[in-house]
C-alpha cells in the first residue's frame, strides 16, 4: 500500500549470534520479577528451572566431564522461546523511542519504515535506533551479527535506487541493499512477487516427492499420506497468505507440485485427470487453501483473535442506513490500483474476498464451525 502511495519501504532484519545461548540467568530473573511482575513461589520455579543446569557430550558409549551451564535457555524446550521473548522485552521500547515500526518474533527481528522520495533524511533515525540496539544488545550478553543482517528496499524501481545508494552502512553495520532477503522462512523481493520464494518451494519440494515416490510402494495409503502432508504440503502452507492475490502463472507452479504429490499418493498417471483425484482426496488446491488462509485470518481479527497489527487493517462496513448488510458483517473495501502491490495487500485482499462468502458462514459463533463451514463452501466452489 506505502508503495501504491508513492512511498519508499526500507526493511531491515537483524541478525543474533547464537541468541539463546547467550541468555543471562540473573538479568531474566531480574526481567520476570520487575518487567513482568512473576515474584514469590512462581519466581523461584524459574530460580529452580535455571539453576544448576549441566551440560555434557555422550559419543561411542563414552561421556564428558559435566560442565555447569551459567547462561542460555535450553533450546527445544517448550519454555525457552518464551523465556527469551520475556529477556528482550525492553528492546520494543528502544525501537519506539525512534518512532521505528517493528515486529519480533523470538530471536527474529525487523524493523522498517516509510518515506517519501525527498525525506530519505529519515534514515538517520533508523541509524541512530540500530545505535542505540548494539549498545542495549552489549549490556545484555547478545550480539548483533553484522554480517548476516540484511536489508531491502521497497517501491517503484526508480526511487528504490535514490534510497539504495544512501544505506550502504548504518552505525557500521554494512548494509548493502539485497534483491531479496530471507524473512522467518520466506523470500521478499523488491518487488514482493514473491517468485523467488515459489521457486525456492517447487525445488525443496519436489526434492522430498521424488523421495518419497522411491519408496511409495512399500509405504501404506496412511503413512504415505503423513509424508506427503510433512514434507510437500506443509511447504505449500507455510505463510501461504502471502500469496494472496498473485497471478495465476505465479501459483500454477505450486498447483503442479500439489497435484504430482496427489499422483504419487494414488498412483494416478499423469495424462489422467487430476481434479477428481484431488476432491477423493479432500484437498483444497493451492489457490482454495490461500484464500482458506486470509478468510481465516480475517475471522479471527473479527473475533479479537489476531495480533492487533492485522485489526487496523479491517474495517467493517456500516451503512448510512439500517440495512440488512450491518447484521452480514460485512468489511469496506480500499480503492488499489490493482496492477500494483497494493491488490496483493491484506487490507484489500481479505474484505474483498470476505464479502463474497454467504451470511450463515460470516456469522459463524466458533472458529471450529467456521473452518468447517469455510472448507465446505470452499470444496464445493473448487470442484463443483
Amino acid at each position: 500500500m506505502a508503495s501504491d502511495s508513492g512511498l519508499i519501504s526500507v526493511l531491515v532484519l537483524l541478525d543474533l549470534s547464537a541468541a539463546f545461548d547467550t541468555v543471562d540467568h540473573n538479568i531474566l530473573l531480574e526481567r520476570l520479577e520487575h518487567a513482568v511482575g512473576i515474584t514469590g513461589t512462581v519466581l523461584q520455579w524459574f530460580v529452580s528451572y535455571l539453576s544448576n543446569r549441566l551440560q555434557f557430550v555422550h559419543v561411542n558409549g563414552e561421556s564428558s566431564s559435566h560442565t555447569k551451564v551459567y547462561y542460555g535457555v535450553p533450546q527445544g524446550s517448550v519454555l525457552g522461546p518464551i523465556l527469551f521473548t520475556l529477556y528482550m522485552l525492553p528492546l520494543g521500547s528502544i525501537i519506539r523511542r525512534h518512532s521505528i515500526n517493528f515486529h519480533c518474533y523470538a530471536d527474529d527481528t525487523q524493523l522498517y519504515l516509510s518515506m517519501k522520495p525527498g525525506n530519505t533524511h529519515q534514515l538517520v533515525k533508523l541509524q541512530e535506533c540500530l545505535k542505540d540496539i548494539k549498545t542495549w544488545m552489549a549490556a545484555n550478553f547478545l550480539l548483533l551479527n553484522s554480517d548476516k543482517t540484511e536489508v531491502i528496499v521497497l517501491g517503484p524501481e526508480n526511487l528504490r535506487n535514490m534510497v539504495s545508494k544512501q544505506i550502504l552502512t548504518l552505525d557500521g553495520i554494512t548494509l548493502a541493499s539485497s534483491n531479496a532477503v530471507r524473512n522467518l522462512g520466506v523470500i521478499f523481493d523488491q518487488y514482493m512477487s514473491f517468485n523467488a520464494h515459489i521457486k525456492q518451494i517447487c525445488k525443496t519440494a519436489f526434492f522430498h516427492l521424488r523421495n518419497i515416490s522411491k519408496i511409495r510402494n512399500i509405504l501404506s495409503q496412511s503413512d504415505a499420506e503423513k509424508l506427503v502432508h510433512a514434507f510437500i504440503t506443509s511447504r505449500l502452507d507455510y505463510c501461504n497468505s502471502l500469496l494472496s492475490g498473485c497471478p495465476k502463472n505465479s501459483l500454477k507452479s505450486l498447483q503442479l507440485i500439489q497435484n504430482a504429490a496427489a499422483r504419487v499418493l494414488t498412483g494416478t498417471r499423469k495424462r489422467e485427470h487430476i481434479s477428481p483425484v484431488l476432491a477423493s482426496l479432500h484437498w483444497l488446491p493451492v489457490k482454495s487453501r490461500i484464500e482458506f488462509k486470509i478468510l481465516l485470518l480475517t475471522y479471527k481479527v473479527l473475533n479479537n483473535q489476531a495480533p492487533s497489527y492485522l485489526n487496523d487493517l479491517v474495517v467493517p462496513y456500516h451503512p448510512i442506513r439500517a440495512l440488512r448488510s450491518r447484521s452480514a458483517r460485512l468489511l469496506v473495501v480500499p480503492r488499489v490500483f490493482k496492477s500494483r502491490m497494493g491488490g496483493r495487500a491484506f487490507s484489500f485482499q481479505a474484505p474483498l474476498l470476505w464479502n463474497q462468502l454467504p451470511v450463515w458462514i460470516r456469522e459463524t459463533d466458533t472458529i471450529s464451525t467456521f473452518k468447517i463451514r469455510l472448507k465446505t463452501f470452499l470444496f464445493a466452489k473448487a470442484y463443483s
